[in-house]
């Protein structure tokens, strides 16, 4: 199978992929229960991705509002150095 950029792996094609059987092939059931354990990986690798996204999103949110709550402070002294420390 050969990947494009961007194109992902999910966890409902890795459970719906089948091969071929021959003679001397592998063990179909050794092969479903790996498929398995892969795809159940990909799922909790796509959950812990969501949340991350999530928080990353939650955080920029409330930096985006800290910035605009603390733009006055900077405003008010244009000779204060960075953070309000005395010099």
């Amino acid at each position: 199978m050969i990947y494009v950029t961007g194109e992902r792996l999910l966890p409902h094609q890795v459970r719906a992929a089948f091969f071929d059987r021959r003679w001397r092939g592998l063990d179909p059931a050794q092969v479903r229960d790996h498929l398995d354990r892969v795809a159940d990986e990909l799922e909790r690798l796509s959950r812990d991705l969501i949340t991350t996204r999530t928080e990353a999103e939650r955080v920029r949110q409330a930096l985006r509002q800290w910035q605009s709550q603390h733009r006055a402070c900077r405003l008010r002294d244009p000779d204060a150095p960075p953070g309000g420390w005395p010099r």
